[in-house]
């Protein structure tokens, strides 16, 4: 009868076998997983910690209503970039 692991438990597997140098084929073999069970888990975890990671690098509203009261006598007016990745990039001005 196969073992059940606990997420936390494959976590620790996958991060062992990185570790160790072996392959994921040796290191399964040598401590007694299911070679498909292993990789399963390996990408279930990689795909949580991507979404984690996609999650984390959401964007943020920032108030810019502060920009919006400056006074347009001064002529500075406002300017404002925002890159938004792979060199795409929004740019706002207002000619006083």
């Amino acid at each position: 009868m196969s073992k059940r692991r606990t997420p936390e438990q494959w976590q620790a597997l996958v991060d062992q076998q990185r570790d160790s140098g072996l392959s994921a084929m040796q290191f399964c073999k040598q401590q007694s997983i299911g070679y498909a069970s292993f990789c399963n888990w390996r990408k279930r975890l990689s795909d949580a910690q991507a979404g984690e990671s996609a999650a984390a690098a959401e964007a943020s509203f920032v108030d810019l209503s502060s920009l919006m009261g400056a006074s347009s006598s001064s002529g500075s007016g406002w300017n404002i970039v925002l890159s938004l990745g792979n060199g795409v990039e929004l740019r706002l001005s207002q000619n006083g």
